[in-house]
Parts: structure tokens; sequence; C-alpha cells
């Protein structure tokens, strides 16, 4: 039995996801004023979060692509409304982890949703969560 290549798109989202769970563990790690337990804990679960999904990207769960597209209309227009509140000129203070996985994650979703909607990504993620 050979083992059928992983198509690109499904590996860019794999890589899309556990990109953005160690940005997110790297971002909350390096804002901790303070060595206390919480923000740690806080950071290791945002990133886990990520690497779930793109576990199961992988494994090409339906469910999972779902999320995934849900993770990135969330994320495109939560960025976007606070660029535009930016550009409106309210008073926003971001910390530069905020901007940094901003400009990681808005260009990356806003060329990874088109993907997860077409015909091509429905064909690829079949597998059901549970069952067969």
């Amino acid at each position: 039995m050979t083992a059928q290549p992983t198509p690109r798109g499904v590996s860019l989202s794999v890589a899309f996801f556990v990109l953005s769970g160690l940005l997110e563990l790297g971002a909350g790690v390096s804002e901790m004023a303070t060595l206390r337990f919480w923000p740690l804990w806080e950071a290791v679960g945002r990133g886990l979060l990520h690497v779930l999904l793109a576990l199961g990207l992988r494994h090409r769960f339906a469910f999972c692509r779902t999320i995934a597209m849900i993770y990135c209309l969330a994320t495109l227009l939560t960025y976007g409304a606070a660029l535009g509140l930016a550009l409106a000129r309210f008073p926003i203070h971001a910390p530069p982890s905020v901007v940094l996985l901003s400009a990681f994650q808005v260009p990356s979703c806003a060329l990874l949703l088109p993907y997860l909607r077409t015909a091509e990504a429905r064909a690829f993620f079949t597998r059901p969560l549970f069952g067969r």
C-alpha cells in the first residue's frame, strides 16, 4: 500500500496553525511581567489549541476545517475592526504581541480562508470527527 502525498493546501493549513500556536506561546511568554504561573498557563493553552487544530487538519477532519474557517473569519473581522478604530484615531493600546500576531495572522488568514471554502478543500477534508 502506498501512502498518498499530502496536498499542498492541507500542508499549508497545518503549517499556519502550528506557527500560530508557536507564536501565541512565544508572545505570551515574552510578555510575562512577573514570574506568575497563570499567564504562562494561558499562553500554553492558546498555543495548544492551535496545535490541536493543526493536528485535526493534518488528519483531514471536516469539523476541523469548519473550525479553521471560523477562526480565520473571526481573525479578519477582529483585526479589521481594530484597524478601523485605529484609523479613526481612537486611542487603542495594543501590546507588541498583538501587533506581531496580527502581522502574521491577517495576511495568512486572508489567503487561507478562500482556500478552505473551495470544493477542492471540501474534497480533502472528508473524515468525520467520530466514527468512520
